[in-house]
Order: structure tokens, then C-alpha cells, then sequence
């Protein structure tokens, strides 16, 4: 598959623009007009730019508001559409895009319209230049992907071809069968982006909240199929408009950009082969795909994980972890042989401690690191390295068991480990040596679930690393209310529960008494969560061990009731301990938090019955008691 982005994508000059793509492996790019206007380049000097980068220029785009006007309106046009052809011609390029009119439409006439586009085809035609015709989703007589073709059709010209925009498309639940039908001769140009679902007028929609595959919500997969069952063969090219893209580092967006399409061709792959036509030939090809003009790759299929292996957390002074830990009852299983790392235990709950420099922006202690269990490291992590996630190899020594590693966006590592049907861990023979007395036994847990907040600027990046890279499958996002804004939450998971990753787009705290000039800006919270047999059992020991718990207004306790007619000695229990409760039809889930410490706190929790989610109802008095916490006269970051 041929792979092209618009560079209306990217932040920065369209030389940069160029750079990044050409970094991040596009095989081409759509050079938008404004770009071209904007730039000190000129266009033999961009020419031969794209030549030495390795770049196709693939369509220059757009054309607006052609079609559909008066005799006199419509000679403009055409002087305006022969200035671009030439300006075409310089550039080395043979696609333009021409969107259906939306301005300056006055006459709803087909017939007009198609001759029209046939004397716009045919000056194109004089210049060796090809129309690729657009239906824009809001277009004021033409709105409709078919009905463009349609036009397309009766013009019958061979510079006039349509143009395929998955937005205009999906955004208006277009039925995309159709395009099977359609002569690969015809169709032009690929256009994709993704979109999260969201009611307001389309033109706002698609203006700032496009993002790029598998970052929204649109079947693009599915879209894909058609496309290659016409017989397609063309460039598959990212149009998407992003506030937050287009602010971004270009070079970071780039390469987030060619690991959508990456992505995207592997599941449309997967789509024609579980939707194959019953007349298929099992012999043609893999699983019995069907051979098509356009030939999708796919990557190295990998099982979802298993579970946690471990969490790992960096402190220059441990101390205050160490404390926590022990108090919530975790056992200390001593310290790396060759490395400044300590092991803590509870069950096949595992967290390291590095006392390593942190290495990470905002105060520590920081989550640094996840360790997740899957079949085949080696395979796994060529996959993510296939999908442009960076390597993150840690130093071994020979008889040391060797992590398969690479960086999320946020610069949390992920290294995956060859899990054990037991649970245990082959590493955590590396710990302990000489340790006086042995650990003992204690009550079973597990990881549950890691909260990790993200960058405003990476979070939809994020959501698509996680999927393609490690198989979690999203959860539509929740926003939860903080007396800093609301908080963006979206989890992701594996489909048996094994592996809750939740990502959270929160608001950045400010100290009070600092100046607006001086002002210290810090990372959200983020959180490890152990799922324990019995959390009251958990609470009353670490309570006793001197644990500080995240203390619980009594005001929560007055609702809880309300709500839930608990039964007196139970809600008592819960007031004492400062535990959090909530039920649904299917279960009931108990949790506590502990005091934050750096920029880390953990949770405990138990899930009865059940029960699949995270306490929500109880998220905003989380975040006020912590905000309160946090703002104390005196305390320091």
C-alpha cells in the first residue's frame, strides 16, 4: 500500500513538513496550498526537495467552490483552475483536488453541473493534469460520495475522476458497498482519517477533531475493504485536521501519522479475510485471501497480553516508598545483584523500586515502567519496533534474563516478559542474595489496574499505540470532574480483564502563591492499583502499620448511605477505615488510596461479584481530597 499524508497534518514550515515526513517513511505527500503560499520555497526549489527526500507529490489540494455558478463566475474559475494547472506543472504534480461547491453554489442543476466539470476536465486534460472531484459532507448540492461519482460518470471524461474522503464519508454514515461498484479507473485519490463520534455540526467536526486511524471511532477497516475490492491502487493519504496536531513536535506527529496507516492496513487486511466472498479459493493465498490490485501487509501477530508482570517506579530517595509499601503489607525481597533496583512483592503483585537517576520530567517518585506477560517477547516486540515505537534494550549481564523493551508516548517503558502459567517470574531470582530473613507469606494480589496520565498533546497518540502495539482494545472515555477541570479517562484493556491500563488526559495543577511568570507546572498523578481477596483484611493491617490513608470527607459517607442503604456495621467499617464503595447490577468494588508520594500513590482494591469498573461514582472525591492535599499552606513539590 502506498502511504501519503496531507501536510495540513503537520505543525511547522512545509520544508519541515517535508523533513518529517520523509523521516517517518511516507511514500508521498498532498502539498496544501497554504503551505506552498506561506513558503520561501519555490516550486521547482520544492520539486526537487520532495526528489531528494524520496518523496512522491502525490495531489495538490484544494480546489474550492468550482461548480454549480453562473457563465460569468465560472470563466473565473476556469483562469483561476488554469494558474494552479501551471503552478501544477512546475511542481512535477498531475492531481489536483476539487471539492464540490459549498460558497458561491447557486444553481442546483445536474445537468449544468456535469457540463461544468466536463470544461474543467478538459483544460485540465490540455495540461496533463487529472480532477480528483470530492463530495464534501456539508457540500451545498453535492454532499454525497455517489452522487460526485455520479457526475464523475455522466461526464465520462478521463481527467475526471473522484475523489475518496473517508471523513465525508463515515461522517455522514454513508453505506461505503457501494464503492466495490465503482471502475478502478475512476477513482482518483484515497483520502482517511478517523473521528470520535461526537454530535455537532459536521464542518466544526471535521475542522478540528479529526485524528488519524485508530484513534476515533469510524469503521475505516471495513472502508479500506471496499476501496481494495474496486480494484484501487493508488496512494492511501491522511487528510486530518488537529488543533492539537498541528501544535505539536512535526517530527513526533509524523511518525504517529505512519503508524496509524501501518495499523490501518493490517486491519483492513483482516477485514477482507473475515468478510471474504463465499466464492473465495482457499488456495489464493493466506488464509484464503483473495489476491487484489492493492497489496495489504500485515504485521507480527501477537496474542494479547496475559497480565501485569510487574510496576516499576523511579526515586532518587526511595524511602518514602519503601515505607508505603510495607505499610500496605508488601514483602521486600531485596535488591538486584548488579543493579540499584529493589524487588517488592505482594502475591504475583511485583513493583521495582529504581533508585537509578528518574530520568523523568516532574517530581519523583515516577512510574517508570510495565512489565506485561505475553507468549513470544521476541515476536511481540517486533511488532512495536514494526509499528515505529523506539527500543528501550536495559543493560544485562550474561546470566540475567534479557527484556524486550520500547517507550510508550508518554516515556513510560513497556518491556514484555514470557509469562508462566504460575505467575511467577524467572528475573526475581536476580534479587535477594544474602537477604537475612526470608519473606513470608502474605495475602494474594495482583495488579488490577495502572492510572497513567498523558500529555495533552500525545493522549490520542497514545490511545493507538496501545492498541496496535499491545493488542488493548478502547473503552469509550468517561470525564470525570476535578476542582483542576475535568479529567479525559480512557481505559484500555484486554478482553478476560487481565490487563486495565487507564490513560487520563488531566489538567495541569498549579501551586498556589506562585506567580503567573514562575508559576511550577507538574505532571497529574498517576496510580498503581492492587486487586487484593480482602480489602477490610488489607486495611486493618496496613492501618495498623501506620499506613496514611487518603482521608475520606464524612460528607461521602452521608451520600454512600443514601444511596445504597448499607447496612450499619458495614458503613461504619468503611467510615473507619476510609474506605470507598460502590455497586452495580453485577457486583460491588471496595477500594482505598494511600497519600501521594512524588507524583505516585497507590490503591487497593477488591472486586465482589462481577463487577468491572473502577468506582467512577467515587473518582471526584479522589481528586478533591487530593487537590486539598496538594495545596496545604506549606507543602512543597
Amino acid at each position: 500500500m502506498r502511504t501519503g499524508i496531507a501536510t495540513v497534518c503537520l505543525s511547522g514550515t512545509l520544508k519541515e513538513k517535508m523533513q518529517a515526513c520523509a523521516i517517518a517513511g511516507f511514500d508521498g505527500i498532498e502539498i496544501f496550498e497554504q503551505d506552498l503560499v506561506t513558503s520561501s520555497l519555490s516550486p521547482e526549489d520544492i520539486r526537487k526537495m520532495a526528489a531528494d527526500l524520496g518523496l512522491t507529490l502525490d495531489l495538490y489540494q484544494p480546489f474550492r467552490d468550482f461548480d454549480s455558478v453562473p457563465e460569468d463566475l465560472l470563466a473565473a474559475n476556469l483562469r483561476r483552475a488554469e494558474a494552479k494547472f501551471k503552478l501544477m506543472s512546475r511542481l512535477g504534480m498531475d492531481t489536483i483536488l476539487v471539492c464540490t461547491n459549498v460558497g458561491t453554489a447557486t444553481i442546483d442543476d445536474d445537468s449544468l453541473r456535469a457540463e461544468q466539470l466536463a470544461r474543467l476536465a478538459g483544460l485540465a486534460g490540455d495540461h496533463g493534469v487529472k480532477v480528483a472531484y470530492e463530495a464534501l459532507a456539508w457540500g451545498k448540492y453535492v454532499n454525497d460520495y455517489e452522487h460526485a461519482h455520479r457526475l464523475v460518470q455522466t461526464v465520462d471524461h478521463p481527467n475526471l475522476g473522484t475523489c475518496l474522503d473517508s471523513f465525508h464519508i463515515l461522517s455522514r454514515d454513508w453505506d461505503t458497498t457501494p464503492i466495490e461498484g465503482f471502475s478502478a479507473d475512476k477513482i482518483f485519490f484515497v483520502q482517511v482519517a478517523d473521528a470520535p463520534k461526537l454530535s455537532m455540526d459536521v464542518l466544526s467536526w471535521s475542522r478540528h477533531y479529526r485524528v488519524f486511524p485508530g484513534e476515533g471511532q469510524f469503521e475505516l477497516a471495513k472502508f479500506m475493504g471496499h476501496v481494495v475490492r474496486a480494484g484501487y491502487t493508488g496512494p492511501v493519504s491522511l487528510e486530518v485536521f488537529n488543533d492539537v496536531f498541528r501544535q505539536s513536535d512535526v517530527e513526533r506527529t509524523a511518525v504517529d501519522a505512519m503508524r496509524s496507516l501501518i495499523w490501518l492496513e493490517e486491519q483492513s487486511a483482516k477485514w477482507l479475510d473475515a468478510n471474504a466472498p463465499a466464492s473465495a479459493d482457499p488456495a489464493a493465498g493466506t488464509a484464503g485471501r483473495r489476491r487484489y490490485p492493492m497489496e495489504l501487509a500485515t504485521l507480527p501477530q501477537v496474542a494479547e497480553p496475559a497480565g501485569f508482570n510487574f510496576a516499576e517506579v523511579k526515586a532518587t530517595d526511595p524511602a518514602g516508598l519503601e515505607k508505603v509499601l510495607g505499610q500496605l503489607g508488601f514483602e521486600f525481597n531485596g535488591r538486584h545483584r548488579t543493579k540499584d533496583v529493589q524487588l517488592w512483592s505482594m502475591g504475583h503483585a511485583r513493583v521495582i523500586i529504581n533508585e537509578q537517576d528518574p530520568g523523568v520530567t516532574g517530581p519523583a517518585p515516577a512510574i517508570a515502567a510495565l512489565g506485561f506477560d505475553v507468549d513470544s517477547p521476541v515476536i511481540a516486540a517486533a511488532r512495536a519496533q514494526q509499528l515505529k515505537a523506539p527500543a528501550v534494550p536495559r543493560k544485562s549481564q550474561a546470566d540475567e534474563e534479557v527484556f524486550q523493551g520500547f517507550a510508550a508516548p508518554d516515556s513510560t517503558e513497556v518491556f514484555l516478559c514470557q509469562g508462566s502459567p504460575d505467575g511467577t517470574a524467572a528475573w526475581t531470582r536476580e534479587f535477594g542474595e544474602g537477604l537475612e530473613v526470608p519473606p513470608a507469606g502474605g495475602q494474594n494480589a495482583v495488579i488490577d489496574h495502572v492510572n497513567l496520565a498523558q500529555p495533552w498533546q500525545h493522549f490520542d497518540e497514545a490511545v493507538l499505540f496501545y492498541t496496535s502495539a499491545l493488542a488493548l482494545e478502547p473503552q469509550p472515555f468517561a470525564e470525570v470532574p476535578s476542582p483542576s477541570g475535568l479529567v479525559r479517562s480512557q481505559v484500555m484493556l484486554t478482553a478476560d480483564r487481565a490487563v486495565r491500563l487507564v490513560l487520563n488526559l488531566a489538567p495541569v495543577i498549579q501551586q498556589d502563591g506562585a506567580d503567573s511568570g514562575t508559576a511550577h507546572r507538574k505532571t497529574y498523578q498517576e496510580h498503581i492499583a492492587f486487586a487484593v481477596d480482602d480489602l477490610v483484611e488489607t486495611a486493618r493491617g496496613a492501618r495498623d502499620r501506620g499506613l496514611d490513608f487518603l482521608q475520606i470527607p464524612a460528607n461521602y459517607y452521608e451520600d454512600l448511605d443514601a444511596r445504597f442503604d448499607l447496612d450499619p456495621a458495614f458503613l461504619a467499617t468503611l467510615r473507619e477505615l476510609n474506605l470507598l464503595y460502590d455497586r452495580d447490577a453485577d457486583g460491588e468494588f471496595l477500594h482505598f488510596y494511600t497519600a501521594t508520594i512524588g507524583s505516585v500513590f497507590f490503591e487497593m482494591v477488591e472486586r465482589r461479584g462481577g463487577y468491572d469498573g473502577y468506582g467512577a461514582p467515587n473518582a471526584p472525591v479522589r481528586h478533591a481530597v487530593q487537590y486539598d492535599h496538594l495545596h496545604q499552606p506549606g507543602r512543597s513539590t
